[in-house]
């Protein structure tokens, strides 16, 4: 089949001008903003101790040869901090395609990150899940050697586990064998199939897992979000959202920050959105969420 180049050109026009549209300030879809008095609950983002604001899921690199491509990960630092803003990444995830990696490849990428984002970097969060216990809590240990700055786990995703005593324990043997490092759990039931909500293990964990330290909410179930966050009323934890469309009705529900891959190339625009929110700005930030929402809508459609 023959590229359209007409129609080619249409598309790269369309996306510049997205981009361009979210990452200026004065002119923002229907143009000027204005100020917003809308009065917003909840506490501000920069009262957080935890992980918070924009965490980007890295990508994994690979040359032509389809080898990991180790040599680019100090540019790919210097882009995300100097050009998106964002100081925070997530390594080895599902944007990174971690579980399609060997166990090797994994700890190569996860070296590289500390080592290049040192100085850099606020927080160098390693994903560290895998279908086998034995080699989650390798690379969990791993992981606690190099000096990551948190560990994620995702449920297995095969041989599943049914109750939440079950996953609990999973969760518990990896934590445990890397207990000074800050652990995050990756509840993300669209691809694990795990029907166990995240509110139902937020009290398990918190009792089990001396180093839990939040949730990477990769879901678009808002209710059990929601729960999730009136467990958090203190900020005991980090609310790590993961679905980027809506990351504006995270915020206004008690997220924390998010983790996501747009983050990568879109992370100065949800700053300005997250900056605007903090303020109270919630007319800004509604503005520069269509934009994104718009933008990304359009990038999906190239998929199809």
């Amino acid at each position: 089949m023959r590229l359209d180049l007409k129609a080619e050109k249409r598309r790269r026009e369309q996306t510049r001008t997205l981009v361009e549209a979210c990452d200026r300030r004065d002119c923002l879809l229907s143009g000027q903003v204005s100020s917003c008095s809308l009065a917003l609950p909840g506490c501000s983002m920069t009262s957080q101790k935890k992980l918070q604001g924009l965490v980007a899921a890295t990508v994994t690199p690979m040359t032509q040869d389809r080898e990991i491509n180790l040599a680019v990960i100090g540019q790919y630092v210097d882009y995300l901090v100097n050009e998106q803003g964002v100081r925070s990444v997530f390594v080895n995830g599902t944007t990174g395609e971690g579980l399609s990696l060997s166990i090797q490849e994994r700890k190569q990428l996860a070296e590289e990150w500390v080592a290049k984002g040192k100085e850099k970097l606020d927080h160098v969060i390693v994903h560290v899940g895998a279908l086998s216990l034995p080699e989650s809590k390798g690379l969990a240990k791993h992981a606690a050697e190099i000096g990551v700055d948190g560990i994620a786990v995702i449920a297995p995703s095969f041989f599943k586990q049914v109750n939440k005593d079950a996953l609990l324990a999973f969760l518990r043997d990896v934590a445990s064998e890397a207990p000074g490092i800050p652990f995050y759990y990756y509840h993300i039931p669209p691809l694990t199939g795990i029907q166990i909500n995240a509110e139902e293990l937020l009290d398990g964990m918190t009792e089990q897992i001396p180093s839990f330290q939040g949730v990477k909410f990769s879901d678009r179930n808002l209710l059990d979000f929601g729960r999730c966050a009136a467990k958090n009323s203190s900020g005991q934890f980090a609310l790590l959202y993961g679905v980027d469309e809506q990351l504006l009705s995270a915020l206004a529900m008690g997220a924390t920050g998010a983790v996501g891959s747009t983050y990568n190339y879109f992370g100065k625009a949800n700053n300005v959105m997250m900056e605007a929110f903090a303020k109270g700005d919630f007319c800004t930030a509604q503005k520069y969420q269509f934009c994104i929402q718009e933008f990304l809508g359009f990038v999906i459609a190239q998929g199809k």
